[in-house]
């Protein structure tokens, strides 16, 4: 699946998931930290926000940040955001789940700028609805942070790769 073609530079990418502690912001802290180190940090834009009200201004969860701090990321800087209709006019924006996705797209024509976030997992089943969800791992165990992190990373390692075909 190719990326959609830039509106204009830099090229700006956003995470939503219903809160916006667990998921979308470690999706951006991934996306964020690959997008430094291959040299991209001036030419993209990577940003998250939840559906949900609850935790404005909050920082992450502190499994989530903990799970990112013990792989070498920095989650401190961090803090909700919610979803907006102004999101909508980012070049992508990628949600973590079947319901995260109705939330936002809410019969909107955005086209192929809203999609689902591991329709880019390499090892995602496409044909499977429920293979396409990032699970919750709000309600779980650390054990889910660490599958889900698992998930991110290889999921934005594969649009890290596809960003660098972009004429960014």
């Amino acid at each position: 699946m190719s990326l959609p073609a830039p509106s204009g530079s830099p090229y700006r990418i956003g995470f939503v998931c219903l809160g916006n502690i667990c998921r979308s912001p470690m999706a951006d802290v991934v996306l964020s930290h690959l997008v430094d180190e291959a040299g991209l940090g001036a030419r993209v834009s990577v940003a998250s926000c939840g559906t949900g009200d609850w935790h404005l201004g909050q920082p992450m969860d502190t499994r989530a940040a903990t799970e990112l701090s013990s792989e070498g990321y920095d989650a401190s800087a961090h803090r909700a955001k919610q979803f907006d209709p102004g999101w909508l006019d980012l070049d992508l924006l990628l949600a973590m789940d079947r319901k995260n996705l109705a939330d936002i797209s809410n019969g909107r024509g955005a086209g192929d700028r809203i999609r689902l976030f591991r329709s880019f997992d390499p090892l995602a089943d496409p044909e499977d609805p429920d293979d396409l969800d990032v699970p919750d791992p709000y309600y779980g165990h650390h054990d889910g942070f660490a599958e889900v992190l698992a998930m991110i990373e290889r999921t934005c390692r594969h649009l890290l790769t596809d960003l660098q075909t972009l004429d960014l």
